[in-house]
C-alpha cells in the first residue's frame, strides 16, 4: 500500500553551512519546499541542487514565515525542519510507515542537541516536537519565538530523531539567548505576568536545575553545564527585559502627565 505523499518544508536565511546536510537527509520526500528570506550565500544553489522549490519573501517573523512555507506545500502531509536539522538514515522507513494509512493528524519527533563540541549524552532526555502533520488540521502557533505546530486532532509520537546542530559555539548560543529573549519579551508584554521580581530572582535557578538535572545534561560534562548556564541566563533576560519594558511605560506615562 503506497504512503501518502510528503512535502518537506524548510525556511532559510544564509544557511549554506547546514542546509546541505538537511536536504540530503530528505531526498526521498515527494517534494522539498524552501522559503528563503533573502540569503546572500550559497543557500539558493544548495536548494536547487536538491531540486527544491525555492521561494523568497521578506522575513515575517519565525511563526509567520514557517506558516507561509507550509502554505506553499502542495501535499497535505508536511515534515517541518529547520535548516540546521537533519534526519538519520532510519527515519525514512518510520515516516513511510506512519504515512501509510495515518491514524493521527500530527506526530511528534524527538530532537537530539549538539552542545558546542559534542552531542548531548545518550542518557539525557530528548525534547519532542510536532514536526509531521496534516496541514489541513494544523497551524503555527503565532508566537514571536519558540513557535510550535498546533494540531486540531490526535497527536502520536514516532521513533524518529532529528539531529539539531544549532549554535556551534558559546558566543552564538549567548547571542541567540539575547535575540530570543527580546522576542519573547514581546509575547510576555501582552500577558499579565505577575510576581515579576520573584521570577527574575528565582526562575533562572529553576531553569538551570531543570535543564541540568531533570533533563540530564549533567551527563554531557562541561558542555552540558555551560549550556545549562546559558539557558538560565536566557530565563533571566526574558523577565528582565519585560521589567525594563514596564519601566519604560511608567516613564512615558509620567512624562505625559501635566506639570502642576
Amino acid at each position: 500500500m503506497p504512503r501518502d505523499p510528503l512535502s518537506v518544508v524548510v525556511t532559510t536565511f544564509n544557511n549554506a553551512d547546514t542546509l546541505d546536510a538537511c536536504l540530503r537527509s530528505v531526498t526521498w520526500a515527494d517534494e522539498i519546499v524552501v522559503l528563503d528570506s533573502g540569503s546572500t550565500d550559497a543557500t539558493q544553489a544548495i536548494a536547487l541542487h536538491y531540486k527544491a522549490r525555492f521561494h523568497v519573501q521578506p522575513f515575517a517573523g519565525y511563526s509567520a514565515q514557517k506558516q507561509a512555507a507550509i502554505d506553499l506545500a502542495t501535499h497535505a502531509w508536511v515534515l517541518l525542519l529547520d535548516s540546521d536539522e537533519s534526519l538519520g538514515p532510519a527515519a525514512q522507513a518510520e515516516l513511510d510507515a506512519a504515512l501509510t494509512s495515518p491514524q493521527m493528524q500530527g506526530y511528534q519527533l524527538w530532537r537530539r542537541e549538539w552542545l558546542f563540541w559534542r552531542w548531548q549524552s545518550p542518557r539525557s532526555r530528548l525534547n519532542h516536537y510536532v514536526r509531521l502533520f496534516d496541514k489541513q488540521h494544523a497551524r503555527m502557533s503565532g508566537h514571536e519565538v519558540h513557535e510550535s505546530v498546533v494540531v486540531t486532532g490526535s497527536i502520536g509520537v514516532l521513533d524518529v530523531v532529528i539531529d539539531h546542530y544549532g549554535e556551534r559555539d558559546i558566543a552564538g548560543r549567548v547571542d541567540k539567548a539575547n535575540r530570543y529573549s527580546t522576542l519573547q519579551q514581546q509575547d510576555l508584554a501582552y500577558r499579565d505576568v505577575s510576581w515579576l521580581g520573584l521570577r527574575m530572582v528565582a526562575y533562572p535557578t529553576v531553569a538551570f536545575l531543570r535543564y541540568y538535572l531533570l533533563r540530564g545534561h549533567y551527563r554531557s560534562g562541561w558542555a552540558g553545564f555551560i549550556a545549562a548556564r546559558v539557558h538560565a541566563f536566557y530565563a533571566l533576560l526574558k523577565y528582565a527585559k519585560l521589567h525594563e519594558h514596564r519601566e519604560a511605560i511608567k516613564r512615558a506615562q509620567a512624562d505625559e502627565k501635566p506639570q502642576p
